[in-house]
């Protein structure tokens, strides 16, 4: 794969961030907070895709916004391997490394937890068919935004819209979007009338450990009429979804489509599926 080039205009602007500790730690604190870390901290082995990683890390972290459309992606395509079946981001290493599983935190911070590859983003297009989706729990709207650039309609709320309220896992940064597509609050969710027979729910890393938000999502989408759902996450027992969300699952819907192309992070299992009610 093609390595990052820069120019000598982008190189400038970065050599120049990097040489101000205290511009730094002002307008981009996630990203002095990994450069202050990674070194310390074990890589992949391959000292030179360590540093085309934190290279990428330090261009997209620094001017996401006007750089691409896509930025976790870029940042991490380099990095996909196969291991057992699965496309997974670990440098090529089946433990990946404590540099990597720390620049992971940060990345999902900034972007969202599961990866948007571009072969997902075309793959859940094609499963909802020109259906409009309906996007609960969106976080920042990352996924929401890359869906809607494929030319989808696509809603999102979120319980504490990140650029509107205290959301914990999404915190808001300098130098960071806190949101990448309009994101609604529950009371904007509420007052929105649509035809939920024709809409598709899209459930993307559901909070676990009891949570009851996915089962109640469903069951509310189910009362409604609704009738697909893409769902993005880690099988029941793992950190997405509560256990009578998977069992509603199982009771109602069919697995119409898995995503084959799917990239997850190493240490996680999670999957991208397409459900339809019986």
């Amino acid at each position: 794969m093609a390595e990052l080039v820069l120019t000598d205009e982008r190189r400038g602007e970065l050599l120049a961030l990097l040489d101000d500790e205290q511009r730094l730690q002002v307008e981009h604190p996630k990203l002095a907070e990994y450069l202050a870390a990674a070194p310390s901290l074990r890589g992949t082995g391959d000292d030179q895709m360590d540093a085309a990683f934190d290279l990428r890390f330090i261009h997209y972290m620094a001017d996401g916004t006007s750089t691409s459309a896509n930025p976790y992606w870029e940042i991490v395509k380099p990095l996909v391997f196969e291991h057992e079946g699965r496309r997974v981001v670990n440098g090529g290493r089946p433990s990946g490394s404590v540099r990597l599983a720390y620049a992971e935190t940060i990345l999902q911070s900034v972007y969202a937890y599961a990866i948007p590859s571009s072969e997902t983003v075309k793959w859940a297009a094609g499963f909802c068919a020109g259906r409009p989706l309906l996007e609960l729990g969106a976080g920042r709207g990352y996924w929401a935004a890359q869906l809607s650039r494929s030319g989808m309609s696509v809603d999102a709320y979120d319980i504490d819209p990140p650029d509107a309220a205290d959301n914990a896992s999404f915190t808001r940064s300098p130098g960071q979007r806190s949101t990448w597509h309009p994101v609604g609050d529950l009371h904007a969710f509420e007052a929105t009338d649509r035809d939920w027979s024709n809409t598709v729910l899209f459930l993307c890393w559901p909070p676990g450990w009891g949570n009851k938000m996915a089962s109640e999502a469903l069951a509310r989408f189910e009362r409604a009429g609704g009738r697909r759902l893409l769902f993005v996450g880690e099988p029941k027992g793992g950190k997405t979804g509560d256990d009578a969300f998977f069992e509603a699952l199982s009771a109602g819907w069919d697995l119409a489509a898995e995503d084959a192309q799917f990239v997850s992070w190493w240490n996680v299992r999670d999957v991208a599926q397409g459900w339809v009610r019986r």
